[in-house]
């Protein structure tokens, strides 16, 4: 088996499992993932993460030309947003997960912060979220403000939309997207209760601790 092989599987089947356990549904969210040459893997327009062939993805050449597979996500623009400003990035991941688009509408939300500092995990995978604000879907401003990030997060929140997460490969970016989406749902769920959540010396020793990039 050859190593986009693998990753063509890889991709599918952790797609496979969010979808099962309901982090996004119908035919919503996209992936992608760097190929061993340099290009991408991409999931098609219009498909489901629960049925995705791994014969199908859309194949991008290091040179970003489309050279097989079926159309690629009219996400894209978001996509390569996040490869252009981060070199580390192997994979992208965006989803359409309920508890982290409920916090995204809420008032209070922070901007700059968007998830509260509830454990240390969301800290550790994610570091500062940015709450975006809202665009039309495929709107190729969204790839814009994530180029005006300047690569300084890996992951955002589009309001009233979903999560988009930038990891080292597909496993850590669906790691650390399924750890938004958990980290969201604690919020909602303790929202108005006065919870206990970490202090600012805590968040430091855990930046701290495991080297967590936490650009203001």
């Amino acid at each position: 088996m050859s190593n986009e092989t693998a990753l063509r599987e890889q991709i599918c089947l952790l797609a496979k499992s969010l979808f099962d356990r309901g982090l996004t549904h119908g035919s919503t969210g996209n992936i992608s993932a760097r190929t061993p040459d340099g290009g991408l893997l991409v999931s098609p327009t219009g498909t489901s993460f629960g049925r995705l062939d791994p014969a199908r993805l859309s194949h991008f050449n290091a040179a970003g030309h489309l050279i097989g597979g079926d159309k690629p996500t009219k996400e894209m623009p978001l996509h390569s947003a996040f490869y252009e400003t981060r070199s580390t990035a192997g994979a992208v991941v965006h989803l359409h997960s309920c508890h982290s688009v409920a916090l995204s509408m809420m008032p209070d939300a922070n901007p700059d912060d968007f998830l509260p500092p509830l454990t240390p995990y969301g800290i550790m995978k994610l570091g500062r979220v940015k709450l975006l604000p809202f665009f039309l879907p495929g709107d190729p401003e969204m790839g814009a403000a994530v180029r005006g990030l300047a690569g300084k997060r890996s992951a955002v929140m589009l309001a009233n939309h979903g999560p988009v997460v930038a990891g080292k490969d597909v496993e850590a970016a669906c790691n650390a997207i399924e750890e938004l989406e958990d980290t969201a749902r604690l919020a909602m769920m303790v929202r108005g209760q006065n919870p206990n959540a970490l202090t600012e010396t805590q968040v430091q020793a855990i930046v701290s601790k495991f080297d967590v990039e936490w650009e203001a």
